[in-house]
């Protein structure tokens, strides 16, 4: 993986948002066992500490599980990864929007660029 940080938010939430992003894109799949802390951590670049912290988050959140013997494996929950997938949607359509209404477009307009672009893609 690529991992990319940047300065306006701690590592430990960047490595979570990541690792969520992959989840949700099924580059891990439900049920899959992840590779272990120092692992994902010497891929990273970052602390082992850091890590830990990103993917309890994780955890907390329903997205990992733990089992004692086997490390951790991304939940089974297919609701619960569709609706994070949902919800990472709506964060970038968001942003989106807020940056096209900071550059002075209406609905409308944004529509005709979103309508020209897919087009474009087709």
């Amino acid at each position: 993986m690529n991992w990319k940080f940047t300065e306006d938010r701690p590592i430990w939430v960047q490595l979570s948002e990541q690792l969520s992003a992959q989840i949700t894109a099924g580059v891990y799949g439900p049920g899959e066992r992840l590779p272990s802390v120092r692992e994902f951590a010497a891929q990273a670049g970052v602390n082992p500490n850091t890590m830990q912290r990103a993917l309890a988050n994780l955890e907390s959140q329903g997205l990992l599980v733990t089992n004692r013997t086997a490390g951790r494996s991304v939940t089974q929950d297919m609701e619960r990864i569709r609706t994070l997938r949902a919800d990472q949607a709506r964060a970038q359509v968001a942003q989106f929007l807020e940056t096209m209404d900071s550059m002075g477009f209406s609905r409308q307009e944004i529509m005709a660029v979103l309508e020209e672009a897919i087009k474009e893609e087709a």
